[in-house]
């Protein structure tokens, strides 16, 4: 399943997409580790400053700059603020499905992998909202995850890494739009750090060189005509200088001419009306005995 680059064509001329994403997790990437965390004020407020403290700066960067993105959200995260989700929702961002408990579907069973989805349904709808689009925990999806995703009428799932554009895969259950991720764009690989639960590299990065880096390879994803997907948690972009660093990227990348900059659910909608062949996610067999 390889198509070439010159299968795929980006609205209006454009030559390559970006998109903006954020992981509103907040409590709930540590409650899943560990419930216990529930009584641990320091762990949980520095995952509260998320939907508190920094989900409202980086909205007013957003709107700003008049940029529509996706904010993926854990149903436990809905639940436990909803506020907050009110505010993405009211600022006209997508709001898509990260699982209930942010617990990555390749660690479940048949069984709890459908309960995580259908709560996560469950507690978005409770906000007026059906989503179309997915991102797994940890970008870690079971070999059942896009069937169930066509079940439930999802468009598309942002979990896969093995291409630079999007493209449709085919399952029991019908297509999805897959739009392929890279750790590249992860702020947590950049500037996560908890002592308990141990989180991070170990190496806390200052915010211009991450822009830089960023900028660098949304660069060379324009030249290839790729997919660029930047994921942020607001409890870790969202502090001051991150933010600001942040802000400047985006300034830098609007000037590229020929770049799309959209939110997820506008790229798995263009690239469902594209003419592109449609196969099953190919895994290697297991050797024989």
């Amino acid at each position: 399943m390889t198509d070439s680059p010159s299968q795929f064509r980006w609205p209006q001329g454009r030559q390559s997409a970006l998109s903006i994403t954020f992981d509103l997790d907040a409590e709930s990437v540590v409650l899943a580790v560990d419930a216990g965390y529930a009584s641990r004020p320091s762990v949980m407020t520095h995952q509260r400053y998320g939907p508190l403290t920094g989900l409202p700066r980086l909205l007013d960067l957003l709107a700003e700059r008049d940029l529509r993105c996706t904010f993926f959200v854990p149903g436990f995260t809905a639940d436990q603020h909803p506020r907050a989700v009110e505010a993405v929702l009211l600022a006209g961002h997508e709001v898509a499905h990260h699982g209930y408990m942010h617990r990555p579907p390749a660690h479940l069973s048949e069984s709890e992998e459908r309960a995580e989805m259908e709560m996560g349904l469950e507690a978005l709808d409770r906000h007026g909202v059906r989503p179309v689009g997915y991102r797994s925990p940890w970008w870690d999806i079971s070999i059942r995850t896009l069937d169930l995703l066509a079940e439930y009428g999802f468009l598309y799932d942002a979990s896969l890494f093995d291409r630079d554009q999007p493209y449709p895969v085919g399952t029991a259950g019908g297509t999805i739009m897959e739009i392929p991720q890279s750790w590249v764009f992860d702020d947590w690989e950049r500037y996560a750090f908890l002592p308990d639960p141990p989180a991070g590299q170990g190496v806390i990065e200052r915010p211009s060189q991450v822009a830089e880096a960023w900028l660098e390879e949304i660069t060379a994803y324009h030249q290839t005509g790729g997919c660029a997907v930047i994921v942020n948690h607001p409890f870790i972009s969202g502090r001051p200088g991150r933010a600001v660093a942040l802000g400047t990227l985006l300034d830098r990348a609007m000037d590229i001419d020929g770049l799309w900059i959209a939110a997820m659910d506008e790229i798995a909608a263009h690239t469902a009306r594209l003419d592109l062949p449609v196969a099953p996610l190919q895994l290697p067999g297991l050797p024989s005995d």
